[in-house]
């Protein structure tokens, strides 16, 4: 299939990603304007924002149910939600006197719809994937990196231009609304997500728990990287805000490249292959960043944990989708991108408590560690059942 097929094959899907990836780069970029519009340090920040990930996790537990309710409908439908979701933590200060409520609520709000799209587009891809026997998880992956990358970078530019919090998000948020719209598409509908009419509840498999691992460590990989990433570079490196400002777009731009061209590889490599060399690829990169003595030097690794880590999650929920069967095909996916937002969301959290112990060179290595151990369960995700 030519690249230009395998994109109007993806197009639904392409379009949920980067509608995605565009909220929380805008998100991202605009976290220290937030910050400063409510009033509050980073300790009530973070309390702030914790109802997102609670949200997230309680809503992927319900998606398959809700995929199964709204049909073929479901795909724009939480894309459009989630982009209306995310206009609102600007728009708090509306609230008056009950700003901080509003801001937690909002951002509840934003964790659910993305934690519902997360486990539907995944699941579609999934879908996709064995209908077409062409991969198409690496290219979707990419299309999430290369919104949140391109988002972060035109936020901070209308952030330099003075724009308040509420009008950056809401600009992400239309952006976001139209690609929504581009998701639906005439059979659209997210077969395997319900279970058996006759009541049964066949068993997931192995593969998909240790798939949800591999999934898990990945996202943590990532998330951490970006989310510690410039403090690392201004705090331990001594770097200026501009020197730790480009550390998580680096990654992003880096990410959503070798994704590209994972996308043609996979077609040529082993999945365990590919596993394996992208993982032990990562954690040299987040060794490197760990040792690192200048800015230059901590660019290279996370450069190079990009690269790698970018392969390890699209190729293991391609690999769920293969090993289920197909009648569990998409809530295979779906307990697999469960499990893989603990790494996502509670991932960042977990390496701040390791920095705030031993410091962010050590909570770099940890994330090394927590890497080369895909090493160690791909095989056991490919190893038949006895």
């Amino acid at each position: 299939m030519s690249f230009s097929a395998t994109l109007v094959a993806a197009r639904p899907a392409l379009a949920s990603f980067a509608a995605m990836g565009i909220l929380w780069g805008s998100y991202a970029a605009t976290l220290p304007d937030i910050k400063a519009m409510l009033g509050v340090d980073e300790a009530g920040l973070g309390l702030l924002i914790l109802g997102a990930p609670i949200a997230a996790v309680l809503a992927m537990l319900v998606a398959p149910a809700t995929g199964v309710m709204l049909g073929r409908y479901a795909l724009p439908l939480a894309s459009v939600a989630m982009a209306l979701a995310f206009i609102l933590p600007g728009q708090a200060p509306l609230a008056g006197g009950f700003m901080l409520a509003a801001f937690a609520v909002a951002m509840a709000a934003c964790g659910a719809t993305t934690g519902t799209l997360d486990v539907l587009m995944n699941a579609r891809v999934a879908a996709m994937e064995n209908v077409r026997g062409h991969s198409l998880m690496n290219l979707c992956h990419a299309a999430y990196s290369l919104g949140y990358a391109a988002s972060a970078l035109l936020s901070g530019a209308l952030r330099g231009a003075a724009w308040a919090p509420g009008q950056v998000m809401l600009t992400a948020a239309l952006i976001a609304l139209v690609l929504g719209l581009v998701s639906f598409e005439r059979d659209g509908a997210i077969d395997g997500l319900g279970k058996p009419k006759d009541g049964s509840s066949p068993a997931l498999g192995r593969a998909t728990t240790i798939g949800g691992a591999i999934v898990m460590i990945a996202f943590l990989s990532e998330n951490a990287a970006e989310s510690w990433s410039a403090l690392h570079i201004e705090q331990t490196l001594g770097g200026s805000p501009a020197q730790g400002a480009f550390g998580p777009a680096a990654m992003a731009l880096t990410m959503a490249v070798a994704r590209l061209g994972g996308q043609s590889i996979i077609a040529r490599v082993s999945p365990l292959r590919l596993l394996t060399f992208g993982a032990v690829i990562a954690g040299i990169g987040a060794l490197i960043a760990a040792a690192a003595v200048s800015p230059a030097m901590a660019y290279v690794g996370f450069i190079v944990l990009g690269i790698g880590a970018s392969v390890v999650a699209p190729t293991a929920f391609t690999l769920v989708g293969q090993m289920a069967r197909p009648e569990a095909r998409a809530r295979a996916v779906a307990r697999a991108t469960l499990l893989g937002y603990f790494g996502y969301f509670f991932g960042p959290p977990m390496i701040g408590f390791i920095a705030a112990s031993f410091g962010l060179r050590a909570a770099f290595g940890c994330a090394a560690v927590a890497l080369l151990a895909v090493t160690v369960l791909a095989p056991l995700m490919l190893r038949k059942a006895p």
